[in-house]
């Protein structure tokens, strides 16, 4: 059985764990539980009426929060030699052809935090497959790292732009910004994440699809947030 550290036990006394909170509020309890010595995520995961082992009931793609996550991404692009040089004007950490693909092939760090690929290389991307795959690192068109302008892609990774995608179980993790983030921010950043999984609902999920939705800081108890007032976060959103 997991033990939890004195500072969360003190934490886990000052709510009800039980208990859905409006999200302003479950925002608010959440930054006063967050208090390790560095600046903690804040992570949203919303549970989901999908049957993750159908294709047409997956729930993937990528948002730009309004305020960013805090974090600073790490990317990498694989592109021809006439696309690299633009990629790292835009930012990109590192960059290259089919000369990348075998240093990751002969083991390489996978020191990223992105992966995108120009079309053309996706047959050489290809062969990192068992690498990439289950570190959920593989470019994807529907993530938007498949993509023929990887410049534009950077940029918009770069300033914050995320990828989201559910698990086995139906669940969607999400940082949606640091406990530094002013209440606000954090609560902008939680509606415009929870429109967007409104929004990318599959046709074939059936009854209720946000089933449960709680946040958290890297070290401290999660937080339920009341998902009868999700359309309060999605007018927010705008």
């Amino acid at each position: 059985m997991p033990t939890h550290g004195k500072r969360y036990s003190e934490a886990a006394k000052g709510y009800d764990s039980l208990t859905p909170y409006p999200a302003p509020q479950a925002v608010e309890l959440v930054k006063t539980f967050a208090k390790a010595k560095f600046d903690e995520t804040v992570e949203a995961v919303f549970k989901l009426g999908i049957d993750a082992r159908k294709a047409d009931q997956l729930v993937r793609g990528t948002i730009s929060l309004p305020h960013g996550t805090g974090k600073e991404v790490r990317v990498v692009v694989f592109a021809p030699a006439d696309k690299v040089s633009e990629a790292e004007a835009a930012g990109a950490d590192l960059a290259g052809g089919a000369e990348l693909v075998a240093e990751f092939q002969a083991g390489r760090d996978l020191d990223f935090d992105v992966a995108i690929a120009s079309p053309d290389m996706m047959a050489e991307v290809g062969k990192l497959g068992r690498v990439l795959g289950p570190r959920g690192l593989m470019p994807n068109p529907k993530s938007g790292t498949v993509t023929p302008d990887v410049a534009k892609a950077v940029s918009e990774f770069k300033a914050g732009r995320i990828e989201y995608r559910n698990d086995r179980y139906g669940n969607v993790h999400v940082p949606i910004g640091k406990a530094s983030f002013a209440a606000d921010q954090l609560y902008d950043n939680l509606s415009a994440l929870a429109a967007e999984i409104v929004r990318v609902k599959p046709a074939g999920a059936k009854g209720r699809y946000v089933r449960h939705l709680s946040i958290s800081s890297t070290m401290g108890p999660g937080v339920k947030v009341d998902t009868g007032k999700i359309e309060d976060m999605i007018a927010r959103a705008g």
